[in-house]
């Protein structure tokens, strides 16, 4: 996907900046777009579970596509900024609470933030559940792996030493000049769920129409079970995670002259593989690079990203299309995404006034610091 900057560079300072991690919220990595040229030595793709939310985010943060970036669920982290200057940009549907000198402003997601020396971010819980991203301007200083910086946690590589982000991990920022032009925001948040980006909470509990393309074993099943598949609601199991998303509902039944089995071939995440149990599994980034189970189906790319970081409990209904209509929905899509990117906007006001800085850009010419009056207390105040 190409690379759009809609922001204008500004003068800025180069700076590096140490972040530490005072908690890392659920299942927080470090993930990148993935590896590749390595699944025929059994090294599975790893990276984002989903590519769009990140692409967004690395957009909003101005910089390559394949910067990576922290990915999370449930719950955010709690960053402290130790020193320097840094800009984050927040994807998914949370909202965070910046600390600034003993003050708290809470901010919405889908925007970026500057930190300064001694500023706390803490990122609240994921409304929907579903993955999450901070995105780092210049990206984090980490040693690749076979050509990424991707988190494989069964394989104990990349990202920081194959682990999970910890209580009091340290995040060094790779230099890059800090921008002095503002923050700033994507406004059209009514777009965002009509590109799976989000979704609302009055259709959280309806079914999710996923797109796959029939086969290559989709012959081993009855036609029942394909019906079955194509008309039948699943469920996401708990027992998913990023190598699968196990799924209950209909069992598939395998044709009575197929065995369960097929000699190991290879496997691609999206694929949708049926053991003898005949309960459906969508492999994901970390899963196998082979397998000996027949694939009923494949997940079109333009819906992966979705069905992958969907939360347990939630429903899908599946829907067979072309290869050709695949391949057109998804040049679409990321048309659509580009486009979204182009409706980025300053943020007009950060929340946190620097007197100072309005003397000096001459935007005012005498002003009264409301900030040191005293005020009756507001519930409302340092909330935007």
């Amino acid at each position: 996907m190409p690379r759009f900057f809609p922001i204008p560079a500004a003068g800025g300072q180069r700076v590096s900046a140490r972040i530490r991690i005072v908690s890392p919220g659920t299942l927080a990595t470090i993930q990148d777009q993935g590896r590749f040229g390595y699944r025929r030595i059994g090294v599975p793709q790893s990276g984002v579970l989903h590519a769009d939310l990140a692409w967004v985010a690395n957009q909003l943060a101005e910089n390559s596509v394949n910067t990576a970036l922290i990915e999370f669920f449930f719950s955010g982290p709690t960053l402290h900024l130790e020193e320097g200057t840094v800009r984050l940009a927040l994807t998914g549907d949370f909202s965070a609470e910046l600390i600034r000198d003993k003050i708290k402003r809470t901010l919405k997601s889908w925007r970026t933030v500057t930190l300064e020396a001694g500023d706390t971010l803490q990122i609240g819980p994921v409304m929907s559940g579903k993955a999450s991203y901070i995105a780092i301007t210049g990206g984090l200083k980490l040693s690749p792996v076979m050509g990424s910086c991707s988190t494989y946690l069964r394989g104990g590589f990349g990202g920081l030493d194959g682990k999970k982000l910890l209580p009091d991990s340290i995040l060094t920022v790779t230099q890059k000049t800090v921008e002095s032009n503002p923050d700033h925001q994507l406004p059209r948040l009514s777009d965002l769920e009509s590109l799976g980006l989000m979704q609302s909470a009055s259709k959280v509990d309806l079914p999710n129409r996923i797109r796959v393309i029939m086969g290559p074993q989709d012959d081993y099943f009855t036609a029942a079970a394909r019906h079955d598949f194509l008309t039948g609601t699943y469920k996401v199991s708990r027992e998913s995670d990023r190598m699968g998303s196990r799924l209950e509902g209909p069992t598939l039944v395998h044709h009575p002259d197929k065995k369960p089995e097929i000699i190991s071939d290879g496997i691609v995440p999206g694929a949708i593989q049926v053991p003898g149990s005949g309960t459906p599994i969508v492999l994901l980034a970390d899963g196998p690079t082979v397998g000996g189970y027949p694939k009923i189906a494949t997940v079109s790319s333009v819906d992966l990203p979705r069905l992958a970081v969907m939360p347990p409990g939630s429903q899908i209904r599946f829907e067979a299309i072309t290869p050709e209509v695949a391949e057109a929905l998804l040049l679409a899509h990321r048309k659509n995404l580009v486009e979204l990117i182009t409706t980025v906007e300053p943020l007009a006001l950060t929340g946190i006034v620097d007197i100072e800085a309005l003397y000096n850009t001459c935007l005012i010419s005498g002003v009264i610091d409301a900030l040191t009056m005293p005020t009756k207390s507001d519930p409302h105040e340092n909330q935007q």
